[in-house]
């Protein structure tokens, strides 16, 4: 039994996710943790919302209430959605924890102590009505290159140019909406990145088989342009972690936070200890300091492409610029995007299909076997409702769901709700049993190298095994002439249920526990062995005819939803 510690990208708090968010860091994320824990391994699973920074404080200036109970609200919004799509989290933390705020603070006090953090002076938008320095994203004005009235002052959402505050046509503060600005110094905090440039290429170097997507992002993030860069670290904010070196104040840098992504990635760490404050958990350090027992940990981190340069650049920066005994990812599993019919997901626009959403519509098992079994791994891939209805109800509700329900009911009907005595195997019971073997050993390489859409066609092989071993059987055919024979094909059948159930478990776990339910088992082995997993289920054993597992979708339903998702939300 091997440790595995998993992360996904921390969600930021600034409103609910839609389903691209999703499938590139959490769901995949949660199948790898639920699949170990099948297996037998120990699993540490973290996950936590990201609160600091401008956009929060945007957020809960736009809803009317403080920044600390806007955060609060919707850490328990995301927190229950997170639930209700069975992420199997061992801690669901929050980056504003008091754990996080003194870790942040230690590390910046270590990486100052080690001449890694230098006080540089830079110009800076001030917002005289506001009395205080504005971010970025705090001013807004007209775009020099393509007249948008509502560029930010950092980026252009109509063309994308990359923008300063100063680039502006009469720029405006998103607070007060004056325009009496002027152009201020201030002093900030820089870590020195550009002196660990050398270690962090070594240390990507030495990683063996990381996705080619992750390294190629790292690699460009290093070596072209400029190279790696020294980066500002905190911010003139009042919602975030305050400035300290350790414990001690830190002169001049008063009413000042760090900077979200110096301290998010930081919360990795904090939530364990959070995880361990909540009574959950009794040693956080054996998994995240190596001179504590972490040299065994595997950890696995799941995240979006826009998130891979910092996490494979800053956020080791900051552990090994420590010098400290940090555990460091072992594989960082990067994603391509989700698109929309047709477009983009858009949170600001309120663009295609948003958690709440979705698990209003349908159970959270239709949307992580879709998502899951179209992950964008290799390239981006699209959500259309035709492939979404299609795939349901092929893959869940005719192959799947029909095998289920024509096997519990056929043996109800001819011999009861006990698994049927009498016959013995033949060849194409032997022959179908080698099958799934062989199907169940590409699965299982496929997980463990986390390649999903290739263990999601496996599984689905598997599944579909059944439905053609039961066809070509033909136990309803059988049983008129060799009723015995037929208890055979259903007793190995009824087996394969609970087998499926088992395999299917990191996917679709809601339906899995339902089918082991049905089947009046816990019985949860893994089937290594598929000779003796078609025999757990014994004559005799009792089990329930399930209600109907999954329903198709209608074109009806499809055509409603597609019109009902592709404007702006309220």
């Amino acid at each position: 039994m091997a440790r595995h510690l998993i992360t996904s990208a921390i969600p930021y708090i600034n409103g609910i996710k839609h389903l691209g968010n999703l499938v590139g860091s959490q769901l995949p994320a949660d199948l790898y943790a639920r699949y170990l824990r099948g297996r037998g391994h120990e699993v540490l699973f973290l996950c936590a919302t990201d609160e600091h920074g401008t956009p929060a404080e945007l957020a809960a200036a736009k809803a009317g209430k403080p920044v600390e109970e806007y955060c609060a609200e919707m850490w328990q919004v995301q927190a229950d959605l997170a639930e209700g799509f069975g992420l199997s989290f061992d801690h669901y933390g929050r980056s504003s924890s008091d754990q996080n705020r003194k870790l942040t603070q230690h590390f910046a006090g270590v990486l100052a102590d080690n001449g890694l953090i230098e006080e540089r002076s830079e110009a800076q938008m001030y917002s005289h009505a506001d009395g205080r320095f504005l971010p970025d994203r705090y001013i807004e004005g007209t775009c020099p290159n393509c007249a948008f009235e509502d560029a930010r002052g950092d980026q252009c959402d109509n063309c994308g140019k990359l923008l300063d505050p100063v680039d502006l046509i009469e720029p405006h503060s998103t607070i007060s909406g004056s325009t009496d600005l002027e152009m201020r110094e201030t002093k900030h905090l820089y870590l020195l990145q550009s002196k660990l440039k050398d270690d962090i290429d070594a240390w990507i170097d030495s990683q063996d088989g990381w996705p080619v997507l992750t390294t190629s992002i790292a690699k460009k993030w290093l070596h072209d342009g400029d190279g790696l860069q020294d980066r500002g670290i905190t911010r003139d904010l009042s919602w975030g972690v305050p400035v300290k070196r350790g414990d001690e104040d830190w002169p001049g840098m008063e009413g000042k936070v760090f900077y979200v992504w110096f301290d998010a990635p930081i919360e990795y760490i904090a939530c364990a200890q959070e995880w361990v404050d909540a009574g959950k958990g009794d040693d956080w350090a054996r998994w995240w300091r190596t001179d504590k027992g972490a040299d065994d940990v595997r950890y696995t981190q799941f995240m979006g492409k826009d998130n891979v340069p910092f996490h494979t650049l800053s956020f080791p920066a900051t552990i090994i610029g420590s010098g400290e005994p940090w555990k460091r990812v072992d594989y960082l599993k990067s994603f391509n995007y989700l698109n929309y019919d047709g477009g983009q997901f858009s949170t600001s626009r309120g663009r295609g299909v948003f958690m709440d959403q979705a698990l209003d519509i349908l159970p959270a098992d239709y949307w992580r076997w879709w998502l899951l079994s179209r992950a964008p791994e290799t390239s981006d891939s699209e959500f259309t409702w035709e492939a979404f209805q299609t795939d349901v109800n092929k893959d869940l509700a005719d192959v799947l769901g029909n095998f289920v329900s024509r096997v519990t009911k056929f043996c109800r009907s001819k011999f009861s709700e006990d698994v049927p005595a009498g016959g013995t195997f033949g060849d194409a019971e032997h022959t179908l049993i080698a099958d799934l073997q062989t199907r169940l050993t590409a699965y299982e390489t496929a997980m463990d190298n986390i390649e999903i859409r290739k263990a999601a066609a496996e599984l689905r092989a598997m599944w579909a095994a059944g439905n053609e071993y039961l066809q070509s059987a033909a136990p309803w055919a059988v049983f008129k002439e060799d009723p015995e024979q037929a208890a055979a094909q259903i007793r190995l059948a009824l087996n394969l249920i609970r087998i499926y159930a088992v395999l299917s478990a990191p996917f679709i776990p809601t339906a899995s526990a339902k089918l082991l339910s049905a089947m009046n088992t816990l019985d949860t082995d893994w089937p290594s062995d598929m000779k003796k997993a078609v025999t757990a289920l014994g004559e005799g054993h009792a089990f329930t005819v399930p209600d109907n597992l999954f329903a198709k979708i209608t074109d009806e339903q499809r055509d409603e939803w597609s019109a009902r998702f592709a404007g702006k939300r309220d």
